[in-house]
């Protein structure tokens, strides 16, 4: 059975993720070989759509890591379609206020709970093959939204979004948050720091699991984030992206090449 994220957001162990941009199921493969538990799908910022992604929610299944998918906007029908191609977490960019979040929870439910459209067939429900109840039942324990807190806005508002019932998690946004306050992607930047640290307690003090992204370039400043982290109560990190991880590979082989 393929990694649940649920489990791991909720589990007491580190969990360690990264982004999917690359539109190649081997580069689900390589990372699943290389150690990662799961893998965000990136479709707000990867050149590609649906139909990709349901591919790469396939390779991720096949190497038994967990996958979300994020979409490009907080929109019900790609949160569905999403859903409906078998990835059982969306990652919500841009969630500003308490209503957004709701608004992408009650397109991860079902009704009368929610807004999400009931069809068998598709990849999620077996393609009509599932008993419809036993898989309505199973969907319904195991899908979830995860609002990426990003921007000022969200920032302010971010105890009252923590306050929506249903939502798996909350993920911090330091780059794009350090752009919405000014600072130009600095998000080593204090007031960013500060910013991103209430973020975090006002998620933990709901009980509301917290996914780290770390950017940092150095493996020992990387590493150094993770352990701060983690002394703060996080054990889910995503760490670089594939171009990132990839980018750094090849910048050390030349080097060497190159001496």
């Amino acid at each position: 059975m393929t990694r649940d994220l649920k489990s791991l957001l909720t589990g007491s162990d580190m969990s360690l993720g990264t982004w999917t941009q690359i539109a190649a199921p081997e580069m689900v493969d390589l990372i699943a070989l290389n150690g990662f538990q799961f893998t965000i799908i990136d479709c707000q910022h990867g050149p590609f759509g649906i139909e990709t992604a349901e591919n790469l929610a396939r390779a991720a299944d096949a190497n038994d890591i967990a996958a979300a998918l994020r979409v490009s906007r907080n929109d019900p029908v790609e949160i569905m379609k999403a859903l409906d191609a078998g990835i059982r977490h969306v990652v919500v960019p841009n969630v500003e206020t308490a209503e957004d979040a709701a608004q992408a929870v009650a397109a991860t439910r079902f009704g009368p709970l929610g807004l999400r459209g009931a069809c068998p067939c598709c990849r999620s429900g077996g393609h009509s093959v599932r008993n419809w109840k036993d898989y309505m039942q199973a969907e319904e324990a195991r899908t979830g939204a995860i609002v990426l807190v990003e921007t000022t806005k969200g920032y302010r508002n971010v105890a009252t979004i923590c306050e929506v019932p249903g939502l798996a998690a909350l993920m911090v946004g330091p780059f794009d948050l350090s752009v919405s306050m000014g600072h130009k992607g600095d998000w080593r930047h204090l007031e960013v720091q500060n910013a991103v640290m209430q973020i975090v307690e006002a998620a933990t003090s709901k009980g509301l699991p917290v996914i780290m992204p770390v950017f940092a370039p150095s493996r020992k400043e990387c590493r150094a984030l993770v352990q701060r982290w983690k002394s703060n109560g996080i054990s889910c990190f995503v760490v670089g992206s594939d171009k990132i991880l990839i980018a750094e590979t090849l910048s050390e082989w030349s080097s060497v090449l190159t001496l």
